[in-house]
């Protein structure tokens, strides 16, 4: 059999299937006043840092409304009125495996990360915002949005228990095989939601057959369903192995079908008014780390305000990132190798501010979100915002208990300002569960969950 390229796969559909060429389509086409919503839709947003904190420079004593604030929450203290602090929640599927690598895929899903060679990544689940995004229907030009800092990290790392060290350089997976990728340069990041392109410009057309081109237009034909048939043919010639990729690559391009269907028909959208004072980033990455992560949570504040997505994540660095913070004021060292104090105060007190700056650009973000008025009410009162980690002790790598503060009113589903006792061991996918039910998914189970977390409202 004559080997069955992609180029001849898709000859049959005569146009070039190009994922970035599609995902530039119609970003951030203008909205007519007619095609605005009434009110500001229900956003979410998930925040990672890494490499855990100091417990008991986090968790406060008291209850309720009246708790203190500690050293790790006096960033947040302006806000107290707008988090939940939520306690005794935990992924018991990372217990007794490694300090890293398998707890980050799991801090959104719950599952349980195979030990794998790295060619055939196994996260143990779907992570809850792709899950949602893939039971809603398209209501923006990005169903999600994932943004990060770290590079993605191959290889296996041996030394940390034979996991593959991109599963803890994504935080976001669309299915247990499949990382979301994440962007890290800002200028491209921002390039994502300015895309003014109103009608699609098809390249390589194939002269005889420009019906393509028009259903394609009319969205009456799926690229994949022009292909169909050799498609199948591929299939029962293959391999398992590439039965399964190419199932994955279908499936990836469907999605990104329907991206564009959602680019091409767009939904309502909510219009804010005024500009929000972010310009297009320098090409390349910024030249310092604290730029870095700002201009990225400022690209994040952007895409909800022009509502050019309403789900997203960001990484504030990767599972074990080498991050130096030789910027801070007595501070010398790699955030992950500061991790590691071993109690010795010296290593300790630098790992410390390591931690309070990583929650200090959260705070800002979090304070904007604040600020920004969206018809009488704050972007952060129709917003959900989880903020944590997937340690609780970055010294000693402990699962219980994890960093966890939930910010926003969630349109009135959320009431904050409170510290929240959940009892002790419970699954974390219970708080996502509950998440879901607030935007409007309206599962039984996520995860490892038991069921909604209650307390929330």
């Amino acid at each position: 059999m004559k080997p069955i390229t992609r180029r001849t796969l898709l000859r049959g559909a005569g146009v070039a299937m190009s994922l970035p060429w599609l995902e530039s389509i119609a970003h951030g086409a203008p909205v007519s006043a007619a095609e605005s919503l009434s009110e500001p839709p229900l956003r979410a947003a998930f925040i990672f840092m890494p490499n855990g904190v100091r417990p008991d420079y986090w968790t406060p004593a008291g209850d309720g409304e009246d708790y203190e604030i500690t050293p790790h929450l006096k960033a947040f203290e302006g806000l107290k009125s707008e988090y939940l602090l939520l306690e005794n929640l935990w992924n018991k599927n990372t217990v007794g495996r490694n300090g890293h690598w398998p707890k980050v895929p799991a801090w959104l899903s719950g599952g349980f990360v195979e030990r794998t060679t790295g060619s055939d990544l196994d996260s143990g689940g779907t992570s809850v915002d792709q899950f949602a995004a893939q039971r809603l229907e398209p209501q923006t030009p990005l169903g999600t949005f994932e943004l990060g800092i770290d590079a993605p990290r191959t290889g296996i790392d041996t030394a940390g228990g034979g996991f593959p060290r991109a599963l803890g350089s994504f935080l976001s997976w669309s299915d247990p095989h499949t990382p979301a990728p994440k962007e890290i340069v800002p200028q491209l990041a921002f390039d994502r939601l300015f895309r003014n392109v109103r009608t699609p410009v098809i390249s390589s057309v194939d002269p005889q057959h420009p019906s393509l081109v028009e259903s394609l237009q009319r969205d009456e034909t799926s690229v994949l369903d022009v292909v169909l048939e050799q498609a199948n043919t591929l299939r029962r010639k293959g391999s398992t192995n590439d039965q399964t990729r190419l199932d994955q690559y279908f499936d990836s391009v469907r999605s990104v079908e329907h991206r564009l269907e959602a680019a091409m028909k767009p939904q309502k959208r909510w219009i804010n008014k005024g500009k929000l004072p972010v310009d297009r980033p320098a090409p390349g990455l910024p030249e310092t780390h604290a730029e870095h992560v700002r201009l990225m949570l400022d690209i994040l504040l952007l895409a909800f305000w022009t509502d050019s997505t309403r789900i997203a994540t960001m990484m504030l660095g990767d599972a074990q990132s080498g991050q130096d913070y030789s910027f801070l004021p007595g501070v010398k060292g790699s955030f992950h190798t500061l991790s590691h104090h071993r109690n010795i105060e010296e290593t300790r007190v630098q790992y410390e501010k390591i931690v309070n700056w990583n929650i200090a650009q959260t705070a800002y973000f979090l304070n904007r979100m604040h600020t920004l008025d969206e018809g009488g009410k704050s972007l952060l009162d129709s917003s959900m915002v989880m903020f944590g980690g997937s340690l609780k002790d970055g010294n000693a790598h402990t699962e219980e208990n994890l960093p966890l503060i939930l910010a926003g009113r969630g349109k009135g589903a959320l009431r904050p300002g409170r510290r929240l006792r959940a009892e002790r061991k419970t699954p974390l996918c219970n708080l996502y569960l509950a998440l879901l039910h607030r935007m409007g998914v309206m599962e039984k189970s996520f995860g490892d969950s038991t069921g909604p977390l209650e307390g929330l409202s």
